[in-house]
Order: C-alpha cells, then sequence, then structure tokens
C-alpha cells in the first residue's frame, strides 16, 4: 500500500493548495451536482451525494455553495450537462492508471487526457484494460499524532473496518464501501480528526519503482491529470519505496 499512500499524501497536499484557488471547490460542485442529478437531492438516501458532500466539508467549501451544486443537480438552476468518464491506460514501467471524469463534452476531455498519457510517456487504453486489477474500498487517512494507534484499530475493527496500516506519519484504514458511513460517523463521533475520507479504487497488487526518474515521470503524470479541470481522481498502483521518495524530494 506504499505507493497508494504516497499519492494519497501528495493528493492530501495538493487539495490544500487547490481550494486555496478554488480549484478543487468547482471539481467538488461537479461531483455533487452529478450525485444530486442521478439519485436525488437528499444525501439520507443517496449515498453518493453524501460522498460528495463529506467531500466539500473537507475541503471546507462553504455550506451555500454546497447547497447550490445540489440544487443544480436536481434541476431547481436549470440542466446539469456533465456525464461521468472513465479513461485507462499505463504510465512509464507498465504502472495502471484509471484517470475518473466529469465532463460536458466527451470530445473534448477524451482527446486532452490522451495527450497527457502520450506527453508525459504513458499510454491511454482500452475500456477495461486495467480497472480489473482494482477494488472498490473506503480510505480513511488519520495523521498519526491525531490518534493512539492502538485505540484507534479497535474503534475502526468494531466499526466494520477491514484493516489499518501504519504509514509512520499516517494511519490508513480500508473498509468495504457498504461499511464506509458507519466507519467515518464512528471515527467522527470519537472526536478523531480525519485527514481525508473517500470510497477509492485501491489497486490488488502495486508495481515496484525503484529508478527515481521513472518514478518523477510517473508522478509528472499523475499530477498533470489531477490538474485537468474535467478529473476528479486518478488512481494507479505504484509503489514508490520511502528511499526513493526521498530521493525526488531532496
Amino acid at each position: 500500500m506504499a505507493g497508494h499512500s504516497h499519492w494519497a499524501g501528495i493528493k492530501h497536499k495538493k487539495a490544500a493548495n487547490d481550494a486555496k484557488r478554488g480549484k478543487i471547490w468547482s471539481k467538488i460542485s461537479r461531483l455533487i451536482m452529478v450525485a444530486a442529478k442521478n439519485g436525488g437531492g437528499d444525501p439520507n438516501t443517496n449515498l453518493p451525494l453524501r460522498y460528495a458532500i463529506d467531500k466539500g466539508k473537507q475541503a471546507n467549501m462553504p455550506k451555500d455553495t454546497i447547497e447550490k451544486a445540489i440544487k443544480k443537480g436536481t434541476g431547481e438552476f436549470g440542466a446539469v450537462s456533465f456525464e461521468e468518464a472513465l479513461y485507462e491506460g499505463y504510465a512509464p514501467g507498465g504502472v495502471a492508471v484509471m484517470v475518473d471524469a466529469l465532463t460536458d463534452n466527451r470530445n473534448r476531455t477524451a482527446p486532452e487526457i490522451r495527450k497527457l498519457f502520450e506527453k508525459r510517456g504513458g499510454s491511454m487504453g482500452t475500456s477495461g484494460c486495467v480497472n480489473y486489477m482494482f477494488a472498490k474500498k473506503g480510505v480513511i487517512l488519520i495523521s498519526a499524532d491525531k490518534a493512539d494507534e492502538e485505540e484507534l484499530m479497535d474503534l475502526a475493527l468494531s466499526s466494520g473496518a477491514n484493516d489499518m496500516e501504519n504509514h509512520g506519519d499516517m494511519y490508513e484504514i480500508n473498509c468495504a464501501p457498504e461499511a464506509y458511513n458507519d466507519l467515518k460517523s464512528a471515527i467522527d463521533d470519537a472526536g478523531i480528526e480525519v485527514e481525508s475520507a473517500e470510497v477509492s479504487m485501491i489497486p490488488d497488487n502495486n508495481v515496484e519503482i525503484s529508478d527515481p526518474e521513472k518514478a518523477r515521470k510517473i508522478l509528472a503524470l499523475i499530477e498533470s491529470f489531477e490538474e485537468h479541470d474535467d478529473v476528479q481522481n486518478v488512481y494507479s498502483n505504484f509503489d514508490i519505496p520511502d528511499s526513493v521518495m526521498q530521493q525526488i524530494e531532496s
């Protein structure tokens, strides 16, 4: 899980920077709109909407901005034209990549995503070429200084978690998607601050990247996807050892 955790940490730091520019709010607004459009405006009966609202709260989105996005999704402020699109392919080193997007123009977004793959030494594949390598899971990250490891593990496992891993400065808790809401609520009720929480696509196996230059190319590729306005999430199965990450960051 090291590769996933590295990227989760990178994404968390990046989200903080994006929030200052308001970019992340725009992306989450799309997510809320589409969830409300597909399942209605009540988060109590629409789990994707509840997840999207949670994501907005983590990014410190104002309540009225969230409510406005919900109303846009339900049609109160006009029709929503965004639709979901999933692009699959490979980064350098045979690393699998899935790019989850919300777009109002597939004819524009698909060529742009393909170009980003090719520009950074990757290649976009056909639908289904890599998604079988991933499983949907709830992922909750908590800073190690925010909770006692043993107490957190007891709470997590008794609240539906499958496992918890210690990555030094961060605890990573995984669960089945259907257990996510109860687990997140239990952690919140215990007063434990969460760094990030989402239902994500987790790789069954990771590809270890020991070459720093190749690792830089992979991270640059994924970062370029993250910066694209239509992209909501990027999932990958790279595993960059701590020693290599230190070389990259130095």
